[in-house]
């Protein structure tokens, strides 16, 4: 997995959602996408379809959070293009009194220190490729907190400040560094992994309104984010639907 003449695009939780759209769309934009998450299957299928297409993508399973076999994969690669950290997610909506603390570091590892290893690991190939771009999904669940949501908010504003240091500590090297942050998304799989598999529960989060994100609208985001001018950095970028004015003000056709 060295470069050629194609820059590449390593995608982490590419399995689905949001991941799986920017891979496909990178793909389309012309890198060659590198597809990391812990579902091999999801992954291979994700790059088989991209190639199939026309446009190039590798599979590689990995966990984010295992910071030796984040090292392994790095090693496959002299420079790289574009890292887009997209792997993370929310775990339950309980109050702080009574959250578990193992779904608040289960949070935190994917969504702070997995972030974090990648970007360790890969920031060497970023630099070399003589135009970098690091890209950071956090949410506006980093910029505001809501009730219910404390461990997930700790968590996205972990990778938020990621990127705000990241940012400051590498001013004059090559490699920008863009946090795009979403609302309300609507995927497969967001919602009802927070709530376990709850469907009930998961559909209420989306009830009423119309016309929520989709997976592609922040891929779209994400794209012409990474495809702007080297020169152009696209520092913090949050997109919600026009239905959703906060985390907390959300208009409902009920």
């Amino acid at each position: 997995m060295t470069a050629t003449g194609t820059p590449i695009a390593v995608v982490t939780g590419a399995s689905s959602g949001i991941g799986a759209a920017t891979a496909r769309q990178l793909a389309a934009a012309g890198y060659r996408v590198v597809l990391t998450a812990r579902r091999k299957d999801r992954i291979e299928a994700l790059a088989a379809e991209i190639n199939e297409a026309g446009h190039q993508a590798t599979a590689y399973a990995l966990d984010v959070t295992d910071r030796a076999a984040v090292d392994a994969f790095a090693g496959a690669f002299r420079t790289i293009g574009v890292l887009v950290n997209n792997a993370g997610g929310a775990l339950g909506a309980d109050p702080v009194a009574t959250g578990d603390p193992a779904d608040w570091r289960q949070m935190y590892e994917t969504n702070v220190i997995g972030t974090l290893n990648v970007t360790q690991a890969l920031l060497p190939a970023l630099d070399a490729s003589g135009d970098g771009t690091v890209v950071i999904l956090s949410s506006t669940a980093g910029h505001a907190t809501y009730e219910g949501g404390a461990g997930y908010v700790a968590a996205k504003n972990g990778a938020r400040v990621i990127a705000e240091t990241l940012r400051l500590e590498i001013v004059g090297r090559p490699v920008r560094v863009i946090e795009i942050a979403p609302g309300m998304v609507k995927t497969e799989e967001f919602a009802t992994t927070r709530f376990r598999g709850d469907n009930e529960k998961a559909a209420k989060v989306y009830a009423g309104v119309a016309d929520p994100l989709t997976a592609d609208d922040v891929a779209e985001t994400i794209t012409w984010a990474v495809t702007r001018p080297p020169h152009v950095n696209i520092d913090l970028l949050v997109v919600r639907p026009r239905a959703q004015a906060s985390n907390t003000k959300v208009y409902r056709e009920l």
